[in-house]
């Protein structure tokens, strides 16, 4: 599952934010814009995706659609919901057309802004120059 999320985000980066991107293993402890989004894979199992996103890298993204050089701390949270929505929806259609880990996505929320201290499974650092993305995910059931 990891590895369609990731796939997704890498759609993202090339295709919208358009400049390179680089992977990494390990997260960072920055002031995060945090939200996630619950899925349920056909197996029966429950997981949780967080999307964590610095202040820089969610301005990037309010810049590229909204044209905001400087959008105030509410677009900026519904900037972060509308990426996890963006994310884990195209990564449910690269699971369904792989045939891997088919799953139900629901409703993007919100949890905080603060430093990134969820328990998780796997996850991976994105960054774009300085900007930072965190992608994770935690087994629910």
């Amino acid at each position: 599952m990891l590895k369609s999320i990731i796939e997704a985000t890498e759609n993202f980066c090339i295709h919208q934010i358009r400049v390179p991107h680089a992977i990494f293993k390990d997260i960072t402890k920055t002031r995060t814009l945090i939200a996630y989004i619950d899925i349920d894979i056909q197996k029966g199992q429950k997981h949780r995706v967080y999307i964590a996103s610095d202040f820089n890298f969610m301005q990037r993204v309010s810049k590229l659609f909204l044209e905001e050089d400087k959008s105030d701390e509410e677009t900026l949270i519904d900037m972060t919901l509308e990426i996890a929505n963006l994310i884990v929806g195209s990564a449910k259609v690269i699971a369904e057309e792989a045939n891997e880990n088919t799953y139900t996505i629901g409703t993007p929320h919100f949890e905080k802004i603060d430093t990134f201290d969820f328990k998780y499974d796997q996850a991976r650092l994105i960054k774009v120059e300085n900007d930072e993305l965190i992608i994770a995910i935690k087994e629910l059931s």
